[in-house]
């Protein structure tokens, strides 16, 4: 007995039948090729986001990349003043090298004066009353050499100079000084104070800083475009958050908590700020309490 499989189909239906599997061959192809360009398309968007990636992260490390180096006679991040009994001059220290920790000055050295440390801003009003109050004293004290001042420039009050960043600039234009001529510094600090601007202004253009501090007797003439160029605006930006975030070294305090900051042979001073006679006694004091 013989079988049969299913009968085939006319002539005409197998040449139909190859032209629609050919168009669903071509069909087939096409959508190939539009999943390989879109595939094509995908990867030329990850390279793109990767180059993205690659250039934030390269500009997220320049601008977090390490600060300028210091200004010279600035290793404590601070300026440290004294006097041979009869003319101040400052320490001479290196600059600090960019990112590296301050130097805590060595008041082993000092036990016979008073070291008087300030941490100010030269926009902070009640800064600018405690050196009018203070400043002529402490001056003379300096200059007899019965004590030593360290002056620390910082900046926490950019906010109320109306955009100009006058804090930042005024802390740079005070490191641009202790780097050229720091024997200048103290008269460069009174002057600063003297022709304070108000909070809530513009502050001081960068001419006039310059111009204030040759009238207080800097020649260098490097120091008016280290104004200008904000050489040490990095510097400043550093000093100040090490200044915020502590320790303060030789001293009772853990940190700055705002300014003017006072410290006396390490005691900081709580008293008025606009009281000679009691910033006087508490002077006196810290200098008994270190005889003892």
């Amino acid at each position: 007995m013989s079988t049969s499989g299913p009968a085939r189909p006319p002539k005409k239906d197998r040449r139909e039948e190859a032209r629609e599997h050919a168009r669903l061959m071509r069909a087939e192809q096409v959508k190939r090729e539009s999943r390989r360009r879109l595939f094509l398309r995908g990867g030329i968007g990850i390279g793109l986001l990767a180059v993205v990636a690659i250039v934030t992260l390269v500009i997220v490390n320049t601008v977090n990349a390490p600060t300028a180096p210091g200004p010279a006679n600035m290793a404590s991040d601070g300026i440290l003043l004294g006097s041979d009994g009869t003319t101040v001059s400052a320490a001479s220290t290196p600059a600090l090298e960019a990112d590296a920790d301050p130097t805590a000055t060595d008041q082993t050295a000092l036990a016979d004066t008073a070291n008087i440390v300030m941490y100010v801003d030269y926009l902070c009003p009640i800064c600018g009353d405690f050196e009018n109050t203070n400043g002529e004293q402490i001056t003379s004290w300096v200059t007899a050499g019965n004590a030593t001042v360290e002056v620390h420039p910082i900046s926490i009050l950019d906010r109320l100079s109306s955009g100009t960043k006058y804090a930042t600039r005024a802390a740079n234009a005070a490191a641009c000084v202790a780097n050229y001529e720091p024997n200048k510094f103290l008269d460069f600090n009174t002057a600063m104070f003297a022709q304070q601007p108000a909070e809530n202004s513009s502050g001081l253009s960068d001419a006039e800083l310059a111009s204030l501090v040759e009238a207080a007797g800097v020649t260098e003439t490097e120091v008016a475009s280290c104004i200008t160029d904000q050489t040490y605006s990095g510097w400043v930006d550093a000093s100040t958050q090490r200044a915020l975030d502590g320790p303060i070294p030789n001293s009772d305090i853990k940190q700055v908590k705002g300014t003017p900051t006072i410290l006396v042979n390490g005691a900081s001073y709580t008293g008025s700020f606009t009281d000679a006679a009691a910033f006087e006694a508490f002077v006196t004091a810290q200098m008994t309490t270190a005889g003892e």
